[in-house]
């Protein structure tokens, strides 16, 4: 791909030194990021989830397990897979595991009604459920409105540190016809799944909106999406080492940029990964001082929270890099405020579901332009942005106000 010129794209001024503006892409699918991290650093710690921690060479194990027994439910390629987890094991694994097969994973939120549940599962036409068990008997009494012939039923409780079992209850499996546990599956089936011909052009996940105006939309996002999505992040983020640092995954991994950000990034680079599937500001705070990460995608609420709790003063924030801020606009002396005491960059910006999700960033590192707060940055790399006159209609002239596009 040939180099964008300055003339054509101004704000690339402001991007910091040694961030391309513009990448040559490698050509590799999601689940493909996964087996290479598991080939280059098999003992590296890869999930941890409430002390308990899975490894490279493990979660890979897993997927294979999880895939093998999809297959066996009669998962092909492009059938939908739906997934209704939190921020969890079971998650990361049964979407790798979906994608293995080029299935196609439809990523749902737990706090859903049925209503709006049955309306995704349907619009996307799936076929297999993972949910958590305390919404399986929920599941079960909605799965005949739906497409759905199997379900999957996985507890918090599954993968635990010795210190914290007990501390998650497990509800007992539904007694239904077709109704799985997680962990029996995997138990199950060995780590032989088919070999399937995955396409960098192949759907990897339907993602639904959250519109303003009618019944949300699936996003179609192809390898090729959230794969060179992947290496944007990789190359904005340019003085991070493969195989080193912690990131803190409190952003859910259902919505794009936790799923991008929070799960796909830190695979592709080999960094430890720190799932919190209730993201409230104890639960942050506590995993900051045991884990110590160096990075994390997070929303205003996760700022101005921790800066509230009064386990602040017991928390050392300073192990923090860098920060990723997104979902609404973060008030200014919020970010100020947070900068201060943990020394890190917090990069604002926005995104969309259709966009696998960035459009725009601010600068992280020095030697780039400002950052400026309350702005959502510049524009990304290898993105094309339009800004409009309203009044005209016309493209507006460089330096000019108006409405992007």
């Amino acid at each position: 791909m040939s180099e964008i010129r300055y003339e054509d794209r101004p704000w690339l001024k402001n991007y910091v030194p040694g961030v391309p503006t513009s990448i040559d892409y490698q050509e590799i699918c999601i689940p493909h990021m996964l087996e290479n991290t598991a080939e280059k650093f098999p003992d590296q710690t890869a999930l941890i989830f409430q002390g308990y921690f899975v490894t490279y060479q493990e979660l890979k194990d897993m997927v294979d397990r999880f895939a093998c027994c999809l297959a066996d439910f009669g998962v092909q390629k492009d059938d939908k897979v739906a997934v209704l987890l939190p921020n969890c094991i079971h998650a990361v694994v049964a979407y790798y595991a979906t994608l293995k097969l080029g299935a196609v994973v439809v990523m749902n939120n737990p706090l859903y009604t049925d209503r709006e549940l049955e309306y995704q599962y349907n619009d996307s036409g799936s076929k297999v459920l993972i949910c958590m068990d305390w919404l399986t008997e929920r599941m079960v009494a909605l799965r005949p409105s739906t497409g759905i012939k199997q379900i999957v039923s996985a507890s918090l409780a599954d993968y635990l540190s010795p210190e914290n079992v007990g501390k998650i209850p497990a509800a007992p499996l539904v007694d239904a016809e077709n109704v799985f546990d997680f962990k029996w599956c995997l138990e199950k089936y060995p780590p032989d799944p088919p070999r399937v011909d995955i396409n960098w052009n192949d759907t990897a996940v339907l993602q639904y909106t959250g519109g303003t105006t009618g019944l949300p939309k699936a996003a179609i996002l192809t390898h090729r999406n959230l794969s060179s999505m992947i290496q944007m992040y990789r190359a904005w983020i340019y003085d991070v080492v493969p195989g080193e640092g912690t990131l803190l995954a409190a952003t859910p991994i259902f919505h794009i940029l936790g799923m991008q950000v929070a799960m796909n990034l830190p695979i592709y680079m080999g960094m430890r990964n720190v799932l919190i599937p209730k993201p409230t500001p104890d639960t942050l705070l506590e995993a900051i001082r045991l884990y110590r990460p160096n990075f994390s995608p997070l929303v205003p609420t996760h700022y101005i929270g921790m800066l509230q709790h009064p386990d602040l003063a017991k928390t050392d924030l300073t192990c923090f890099k860098g920060l990723f801020s997104g979902g609404a606009s973060l008030p200014v002396e919020v970010l100020h405020r947070f900068e201060e005491i943990s020394g890190a960059i917090i990069c604002e910006g926005f995104g969309m579901s259709e966009t696998s999700p960035q459009t725009h960033l601010n600068p992280y590192g020095e030697g780039g332009g400002p950052r400026k707060p309350g702005s959502i940055g510049v524009g990304w790399i290898d993105t094309e942005i339009r800004v409009v006159d309203l009044e005209t209609g016309q493209d507006a002239p460089i330096g000019q106000p108006g409405e992007m596009w």
